[in-house]
């Protein structure tokens, strides 16, 4: 029943945050606190930053929203906020803000010997990704990648 709601939720609010740009990241319910809490992960469609006055400003919809569908007949706690930093790599806004740094290559074992390579993030293009390992240029093929996180130099 939880996994039925939260899947309509999600259905309900991701709709909502097209029509302002949004996606949503995550959505979880935790029922296990009393009121019911809903944590909504927003982020902008377009990669831009996310502020406290997008999150606000999609508060209210989204609780009208739930309210008019009657997809929950108890109280409830609406928590909406921003992904964060994550240590991840994903949106080439990403890869080049972070150019130079440090980085853990998380490897797919099926195709790789190797499960880690830890460098200096150096290019990323549409084919491959690029890191300085002790002087030397290393490209990877994205097909071999499986996650690039920021790393620290001990890494």
């Amino acid at each position: 029943m939880i996994k039925k709601l939260k899947e309509n939720l999600e259905i309900l609010i991701k709709g909502l945050a097209k029509e302002f740009n949004f996606e949503i990241c995550s959505l979880n319910l935790l029922t296990n606190q009393n009121p019911l809490k809903i944590e909504i992960i927003l982020k902008k469609s377009d990669d831009s930053d996310i502020n406290i006055d997008d999150c606000s400003s999609f508060n209210d919809p989204v609780m009208n929203a739930i309210d008019n569908s009657k997809l929950l007949n108890c109280r409830y706690v609406l928590e909406i906020s921003s992904q964060g930093v994550s240590d991840e790599l994903v949106s080439n806004r990403d890869f080049k803000t972070f150019k130079g740094f440090p980085v853990k290559v998380k490897l797919k074992q099926d195709i790789s010997n190797n499960t880690y390579l830890n460098g200096l993030l150096y290019e990323k293009s549409k084919d491959y990704l690029a890191i300085n390992i002790k002087g030397r240029i290393k490209k990877i093929p994205f097909i071999e990648v499986f996650k690039v996180s920021l790393a620290t130099i001990e890494d």
